[in-house]
């Protein structure tokens, strides 16, 4: 059981005389369990407060929350609730939060994959619409919910008013972030007080990097174990039932990398940890000098740039010049790349956020200026519109856009593999048969295993795959624990073990690429996004038991995909009340 404490701080009266409804409350509550749910009728909160809230625009709450840990925030309807999920910066602070009430009524049109279309950032918090959606006319009552709450989170909120104009959203007190970039609000044992901390735990870091020796790996970090035929560059071979990349010298190779890696400084640091800790490959959205330290193989991204008619990452492929712009795009972009060895293969994007939302988009470009596809959809609706037949011409689009940027890399590379377009969430089985065309499929996947998601990609493709993405984190120090959670650090590294090497045990399964190697900003980065997902924090310090954790499965990762050893099986904790099947 659960108390919470209800103070009204002004009265009902002085509220019904007010044009434009205010309430200010103060409600402190704890979160306990592994669904905690605190729900207050409107009638309780006042009298007055209006069920229709279709006049106004926003939801202002002033809150302060000891977790970082992310919670939704429900508006319950006689026809249903709205959510959308609430991420507080930092902790332990008062903050303003102005949240359009438009994110409770419906998806954006906005963004060109998941993150971008999911995600919104304000100056204070940010948020994830996530749905259900829906209109906002009979609202009976407001709520809270955290799933399996680390450390007995505590949510304060002293005011809660509706407004018509935006007021702003802020912090209400400060500081919230020191100079080293990490959380003013929050004290935990190891925290950064000083430059010379710093130097001196860099320093004993590097006597004690190993040098790799323990993953028995050729330069490129394939394994010496066995010898195939070598053709200079990357490529994918079936053996004994079980994918493998094969490395240019011919080694099977099995590609551990991070994301979002960046290091122009020519020091070499991050090419010697990733040596030391296991990791082979430079992820996506990277950015590093390898100028210093052991050289790593890379991966790159067609960016086939900005298109005049565009939605959801859906551009007007019928446009006369499309072909054209991809093919330049493609002899532009692949001719650094044709004759590198070091290069893994190409993505050709990213999380496309339009499956499940066909008729969404085909809405968009009927409803957009006009342009070749929606000229082509008014004359393919006119013999019949229903969910199936727009959801077939969506498809049908991806399928040109996906042969049309597979050809152009063909054309202006040959030697280098095609590894997909990174697909998110859970794509139906139509959408999946169109990465046959792929060397690889690569598919981002968060979750505590991912298998089921894996095996589902190898039956529609029969093509390998790689995850392009994982992470788990920690709600604590100011930062959010990310898509998957972990209740401590320990509980953490057991998560990477885990993810990992119940994936390699499968035979399509051929590399992971966790996101990512730094934590994310404690005020977020340009979506909100506030993680602790880094192999180090924001002060470039490893964090010790997911680095010691990565090491010991990638000694074994080997050993594993080839059937020789069983996996890890100890499934992380996300809180002390245990571990939901799915995060989602």
């Amino acid at each position: 059981m659960y108390t919470r404490r209800l103070i009204v701080m002004i009265s009902a009266i002085a509220i019904c005389a007010v044009p434009a409804w205010a309430l200010q409350r103060s409600i402190d509550i704890v979160f306990e369990g592994t669904r905690s749910e605190h729900r207050w009728p409107i009638s309780e909160l006042d009298p007055c407060m209006p069920s229709d809230w279709s006049d106004y625009k926003f939801l202002v709450l002033e809150l302060k929350a000891s977790s970082p840990q992310r919670f939704s925030i429900w508006v319950h309807t006689r026809s249903g609730g709205r959510r959308l999920m609430f991420h507080p910066f930092c902790q332990e602070v008062w903050l303003r939060a102005a949240i359009p009430l438009d994110f409770f009524a419906g998806k954006g049109r906005q963004g060109t994959d998941l993150a971008s279309a999911h995600n919104r950032r304000f100056e204070s918090f940010w948020v994830g619409l996530w749905g259900p959606f829906g209109p906002l006319k009979d609202v009976q009552a407001v709520g809270v919910v955290m799933e399996y709450p680390v450390g007995r989170p505590r949510l304060q909120i002293r005011s809660i008013s509706l407004s018509r104009d935006d007021p702003g959203s802020s912090f209400l007190e400060g500081p919230v972030v020191d100079a080293f970039g990490q959380c003013q609000r929050a004290d935990w044992p190891g925290k950064v007080r000083s430059k010379e901390q710093l130097e001196d735990e860099l320093a004993k870091e590097l006597e004690g990097l190993g040098d790799g020796s323990r993953f028995n790996w050729c330069q490129y970090g394939g394994y010496r174990q066995r010898q195939l035929k070598a053709t200079g560059f990357f490529r994918v071979e079936q053996l004994a039932g079980r994918w493998w990349f094969v490395d240019p010298d011919g080694h099977p190779f099995i590609s551990t990398g991070a994301n979002c890696i960046r290091d122009i400084s020519g020091t070499g640091l991050v090419s010697k940890r990733m040596t030391a800790w296991g990791f082979n490959t430079i992820g996506n959205w990277s950015a590093i000098d390898q100028s210093a330290g052991p050289k790593k193989v890379y991966t790159a991204m067609l960016r086939p740039g900005r298109f005049e008619h565009a939605y959801l990452g859906m551009p007007d492929v019928y446009e006369p010049n499309f072909e054209q712009a991809i093919q330049q795009a493609a002899e532009r972009q692949c001719s650094n790349y044709r004759s590198d060895p070091w290069l893994l293969g190409y993505f050709l994007g990213n999380e496309p956020p339009w499956p499940g939302r066909e008729v969404e988009l085909v809405d968009m470009f009927l409803q957009g200026p006009p342009c070749a596809t929606r000229e082509r959809l008014k004359a393919y609706l006119a013999e019949g519109d229903s969910p199936q037949r727009r959801q077939a011409f969506v498809h049908g689009m991806f399928q040109r856009y996906l042969t049309v940027m597979i050809d152009a890399i063909r054309r202006a590379d040959p030697n280098h593999l095609i590894l997909g377009i990174r697909f998110g969430g859970s794509p139906e089985h139509q959408v999946l048969q169109m990465a046959k065309a792929f060397d690889v499929c690569s598919i981002n996947v968060y979750e505590y295993e991912p298998t089921s998601q894996i095996n589902k990609v190898y039956q529609a493709t029969g093509r390998p795959v790689l995850i392009g993405e994982f992470h788990i984190g920690v709600p604590a120090n100011g930062l959010a624990a990310g898509l998957v959670q972990a209740a401590n650090q320990a509980e953490r590294a057991k998560g990477y073990r885990y993810y990992v090497e119940q994936a390699a045990k499968l035979s399509a399964f051929v590399g992971a690429h966790w996101f990512q190697w730094t934590d994310e900003p404690v005020l977020g980065r340009f979506d909100g996004e506030n993680y602790n997902i880094g192999l180090v924090d924001v002060t470039n310090r490893p964090y010790r038991e997911l680095v010691d954790a990565a090491i010991q499965t990638h000694a074994r990762l080997y050993d594993v995909h080839a059937g020789l050893i069983a996996p890890f099986e100890q499934r992380p904790k996300a809180s002390e009340y245990g571990t939901p099947e799915s995060p989602w």
